[in-house]
């Protein structure tokens, strides 16, 4: 299969889709379009042979300065297992090379075995200088 992966905003329904069905877990519709349009970077993969419909995305938030956060990499349970997560992190990694001041502290949280994919470029565990943490409402 022949897979495009390249900078694209992502729309709103295909985010919704794609988060879901991955198994990311579901954003409201007004949670997404608030998002989206906060996006320093977005990466989206398409399959050609199905249209060009989306499959995987990837993006990466923040002030796009200071800090910025790699969230939202995902593909379809049906793609998985063809290297399309490093195509997305190989996009991520171009933006953040080539557009974000060296000085911007990247982060990300890794699920499950993730972590083995993120510390392929770079990545590595904050512990034990810091502990990331988080709240939910």
């Amino acid at each position: 299969m022949s897979y495009i992966t390249e900078f694209q905003d992502i729309p709103l329904e295909s985010y919704l889709r794609l988060r879901k069905e991955s198994g990311l877990g579901a954003k409201t519709e007004e949670a997404g379009r608030i998002g989206l349009k906060n996006s320093v970077c977005s990466v989206l993969v398409s399959d050609p042979e199905s249209g060009h419909a989306h499959i995987g995305m990837g993006r990466i938030i923040g002030d796009g300065g200071c800090h910025c956060q790699v969230t939202d990499i995902c593909v379809l349970p049906e793609h998985q297992g063809k290297g399309l997560g490093k195509a997305i992190m190989e996009k991520l990694m171009e933006f953040i090379t080539n557009e974000l001041p060296p000085s911007c502290y990247i982060s990300l949280i890794a699920d499950g075995d993730a972590s083995f994919l993120y510390e392929k470029f770079g990545f590595k565990d904050t512990m034990p200088e810091s502990k990331g943490m988080y709240y939910k409402r």
